[in-house]
């Protein structure tokens, strides 16, 4: 098979050398540029054609989120940013998958030679998924930039809209990876304010989980939070699991709350989807709805299994709006998913399947 082939776009001299050193010594990846500011790798990516870039949010003469809304209009192509572990970090970062970069990771605070290498696996890993990534749902993503605003006025209007569910004991569960942040954001914009609970695990770094929870709580009728521990579920609320525990939901009589555990990683992950699913499959049974978006692995699919086979009803994104249809694939293979539906449609989905 062809190597995958990478440009890194970085200001810092040293963090493009020890990134170059890291990945020419991956089997399956070639280094076959860097560039110290998006003008130069403008030019590169003509003359080299990468397969995916590497990109750092901080720069000089243009920032990068600058850079890729730029890149994603007129060249779409897998791009993995490279974050600082700060709140404005975040928020540029997640600025940064909503135009449509496929994935980050971070930088250490400090230490940065011993610590870039700690996080060697992850920046190999997220690129080789990357290069996995369809044209077809880059395009896809590229059309949609610049829409948020518009659905998310949309979606204000609807609170005038009320609806009345015959229980109030309904609950939705949400799991997702690679591309997630922006799928979740796609459902949570166009959900109702009076839907039931939702809870989400979606794979994220522990700095990033609060500011996300942030970012969907500015743009959605609904309410979103950032989980905390034995507070209650309520409706017309989303619940973001940190990222530095499993999200868990309880029955507490009548009420689900929300129980945090900082027990070892599962699936490589916490949070993790299955613990998730898991809970809900125990605790809601035929009451539920399982959802799961877009990531690479399999995390959720047996969860999700074991929600289906509780009575939940469950849905899975299809393969030509996800990002990477490792998750849901997967879930669909073990045969625990009653829809498989392209994202624009789920939302639809899940208010029907909740009001039955």
């Amino acid at each position: 098979m062809a190597k995958i082939k990478v440009l890194i776009v970085d200001d810092s001299a040293l963090v493009r050398k020890l990134l170059t050193e890291m990945l020419s010594s991956t089997p399956g990846i070639e280094v076959v540029g860097v560039a110290q500011d998006p003008y130069i790798a403008r030019d590169k990516i003509k003359e080299l054609k990468p397969d995916v870039l590497t990109l750092d949010v901080e720069m000089p003469r243009m920032d990068g989120l600058t850079f890729l809304k730029n890149l994603m209009r007129l060249h779409p192509m897998p791009v993995v940013m490279v974050s600082s572990l700060t709140e404005q970090g975040a928020d540029v970062t997640l600025r940064a998958l909503e135009a449509g970069a496929i994935d980050f990771v971070t930088k250490p605070k400090i230490d940065l030679a011993d610590g870039l290498v700690g996080y060697q696996d992850e920046l190999i890993e997220k690129i080789k998924t990357a290069a996995l990534v369809s044209k077809t749902a880059l395009l896809m993503r590229a059309s949609s930039l610049g829409t948020t605003k518009k659905q998310s006025a949309d979606v204000v209007l609807e609170k005038t809209v009320t609806r009345h569910y015959r229980t109030t004991d309904r609950l939705i569960a949400i799991g997702a990876s690679t591309g997630g942040t922006e799928a979740i954001k796609d459902v949570l914009i166009t959900m109702p304010p009076d839907s039931p609970g939702i809870v989400i695990a979606q794979h994220i770094p522990e700095a990033f989980s609060e500011p996300f929870a942030k970012r969907m709580d500015a743009l959605c009728a609904i309410n979103v939070r950032h989980a905390e521990d034995n507070e209650q579920i309520l409706p017309g609320h989303a619940y973001v699991a940190p990222g530095n525990a499993h999200l868990m939901v309880v029955r507490d009589g009548a009420k689900y709350r929300c129980k945090l555990n900082d027990g070892p990683a599962v699936n490589r992950h916490r949070p993790a989807v299955d613990v998730l699913f898991r809970s809900v499959a125990q605790n809601a049974g035929p009451n539920a709805v399982g959802v799961i978006l877009t990531g690479m692995g399999d995390d959720g699919a047996n969860g999700l299994h074991e929600m289906h086979e509780a009575g939940a009803k469950t849905i899975a994104q299809d393969e030509k709006t996800s990002v990477v249809w490792g998750m849901p694939g997967e879930a669909v293979k073990r045969g625990g998913v009653d829809f498989i539906l392209p994202l624009n449609r789920v939302c639809k989905k899940i208010v029907e399947l909740v009001q039955d």
